[in-house]
């Protein structure tokens, strides 16, 4: 009977790991450069549980968040955006500038901000980019660091 047992309960421990392994999905995200300014520590832990109805997935690397397989990512640290030409908006009362669109992803930049935000959206999906910059951008505004510039209005020509 001792023998039968062993490899019972052997292979309910292994099925147990298995299952608690498969609900902790892990993601690959490079860190910013600044990712270890302690505002982004004030960041990271505002990020919120869910976006625009995607649930978070933990990353690998400092002051990053992600939601979905990831189809969302943010990153704090990265460099801050010099004034550009580039679409500007105030989203969640954060001003965010609309980096150009590539083939894959959408990204966004805090502007006026110093550690810099970014956010990544993966394109082809049904995701309302502005919900999802909004959600973001009030759920970390708290932690963000005062903005030293503004979006203006860009006047024409």
């Amino acid at each position: 009977m001792l023998r039968l047992r062993r490899p019972v309960i052997a292979a309910g421990a292994v099925a147990l790991l298995a299952l608690v392994s498969g609900c902790s999905t892990t993601v690959h995200l490079e860190p910013a450069d600044a990712a270890n300014d302690p505002a982004c520590a004030d960041v990271s832990v505002l990020v919120p549980d869910s976006v625009a109805g995607h649930d978070r997935v933990w990353t690998d690397a400092q002051a990053t968040a992600a939601w979905g397989a990831p189809d969302i990512a943010l990153r704090c640290g990265v460099a801050v955006p010099a004034p550009s030409e580039l679409v500007c908006q105030t989203i969640g009362g954060v001003d965010w500038l609309v980096l150009a669109q590539e083939d894959e992803r959408q990204r966004l930049v805090t502007y006026g901000r110093d550690p810099a935000v970014e956010v990544t959206i993966k394109r082809g999906l049904d995701i309302d980019f502005a919900t999802v910059v909004d959600e973001i951008s009030r759920s970390i505004q708290a932690g963000l660091t005062p903005a030293t510039a503004k979006c203006t209005d860009r006047g024409e020509g």
